[in-house]
């Protein structure tokens, strides 16, 4: 991969963007990378980050552009248009993004299908696109939207205008706000702690808390008791049991 690097070091993958810019490239190899770490039952944790001085500044236009003489569809053969970060979002690990200089466009659409962001201290989040006569893709307003809710998405989506790391923490796009030199230790925390965790309840409570968001809370309830009810026949569960009541740490294995 020349614009996506991938390092899986079980219990953790790693990718980072090698560039700060997001085109076909990045796309193409990001599905490719997500279905690596789908099958892998080792890896129990993702973290992505920016390789450059920023984690995304935006779409690559010249790159998108070269696609197709036609902007429409130079979008859709890149595959802009459809949900290119989907894959990164229905991933059954975790995934922890960590966040530094510009965040913007298609860098932040892509850090929105990430489930725990961090950011560093200058980090600065927007969605420029309305000022070029086009609506944010990839995604970018409908997760947005379900995360920080829709006046705040608002804001931001039609004024364009930066908001800084604090700002984003305010309004829930970020859950942390560390210094720029303790993002990538800090990032690496959190990713720790999940994957001491059982592996199969982590898939099942980020899809109880991801698809029962997009249920009415009725259904919500009913698929989280389903879900808590498919963990029991786990060898995982079990394993819980007995750890916690012979107070050591549980051994998961993921089955």
């Amino acid at each position: 991969m020349s614009s996506l690097k991938l390092d899986i070091n079980p219990p953790i993958a790693r990718l980072t963007l090698v560039r700060d810019v997001i085109g076909a490239a990045e796309i193409a190899e990001l599905a490719s990378a997500c279905e690596a770490i789908a099958g892998d039952d080792n890896v129990r944790v993702v973290v992505l980050a920016g390789g450059g001085d920023s984690f995304g500044r935006g779409w690559d236009w010249p790159a998108l552009a070269a696609e197709s003489p036609d902007a429409a569809s130079a979008l859709q053969e890149a595959g802009v248009l459809d949900d290119p970060f989907g894959c990164l979002a229905a991933l059954p690990k975790a995934v922890v993004c960590a966040l530094h200089g510009e965040v913007s466009g298609g860098g932040l659409a892509l850090a929105l299908a990430a489930d725990i962001r961090i950011a560093a201290e200058d980090a600065t989040f927007s969605l420029p696109e309305t000022g070029w006569g086009l609506v944010p893709m990839a995604g970018a307003t409908q997760r947005l939207a379900r995360l920080t809710g829709r006046g705040a998405a608002l804001a931001l989506v039609l004024s364009g205008e930066p908001i800084d790391a604090a700002d984003a923490l305010r309004i829930g796009i970020v859950s942390e706000v560390v210094p720029k030199a303790a993002l990538a230790e800090r990032a690496d925390a959190i990713a720790g702690r999940i994957a001491e965790r059982g592996p199969i309840a982590v898939q099942y409570a980020k899809e109880a808390v991801s698809r029962g968001a997009e249920m009415p809370l009725d259904q919500g309830l009913r698929y989280e008791t389903d879900l808590t009810m498919i963990l029991q026949t786990t060898e995982d569960r079990a394993e819980g049991v007995r750890a916690f009541l012979e107070k050591r740490q549980p051994k998961f294995k993921g089955k």
